[in-house]
């Protein structure tokens, strides 16, 4: 039986994303993961994540689950969810804080003057509600998913590789911005496949057929 570690550190939307992966995967045992053992135990990691960079990595650090999520994304099918996705890069503009440096890049807020919509209209910060996400490059996380799918995002920052080669989505909001990545066992991305309907399940579901 495939166990699935969803990573609990107190900051993540964690219900909804193991409820989800049941979803998709009914046989499959999915475990909220509150400690570094179950994390290292489990055949697949999934890191969810809402609220500020700053919380996250202090929660991540302080319950003892850094070394395990960095393990888990060296070593088997990794997902990040939100701030799942930002905490995998350098430093996040957001309280100037040092994430866990797995992806060469950074995070930054969106700016005030690029918020601009196509008819000239200001877009508010959180980018908060349903977009298209272009697909970058064919993945297996992909599989069935139509290009330009819309997907629910929240945040007020994104994600900027250094390297555009891990780049797999994109999404426009007053600019181009990634909201999906990968290399190698990891998948991640900005928007909330369990809040994004026939879509975000989809994902899920390739996550758990995956084989990387």
């Amino acid at each position: 039986m495939t166990t699935v570690a969803v990573v609990d550190y107190g900051m993540g939307n964690l219900r909804s994303v193991a409820k989800a992966i049941e979803r998709v995967a009914p046989t499959a045992q999915v475990r909220i993961a509150a400690d570094a053992a179950t994390v290292a135990a489990a055949d697949r990691v999934v890191v969810p994540g809402q609220g500020a960079m700053p919380d996250c990595m202090r929660e991540l650090n302080s319950r003892g689950l850094r070394e395990a999520v960095i393990h888990a994304a060296a070593e088997k099918p990794f997902l990040g969810i939100c701030i799942g996705l930002q905490m995998l890069f350098e430093q996040s503009e957001e309280g100037d804080t040092p994430g866990l440096g797995l992806l060469a890049g950074h995070v930054r807020r969106f700016a005030h003057e690029a918020m601009v919509g196509a008819h000239g209209t200001r877009l508010k910060v959180p980018h908060m509600g349903w977009n298209e996400v272009q697909q970058a490059k064919p993945h297996a996380l992909w599989g069935d998913i139509d290009d330009d799918a819309r997907f629910y995002f929240v945040h007020s920052y994104y994600v900027e590789p250094a390297v555009s080669a891990v780049i797999a989505g994109t999404t426009r909001y007053g600019i181009p911005f990634t909201s999906a990545v990968a290399r190698d066992n990891i998948f991640a991305v900005q928007f909330h496949p369990e809040k994004s309907a026939q879509a975000g399940l989809q994902l899920l579901g390739n996550f758990m057929n995956w084989n990387p």
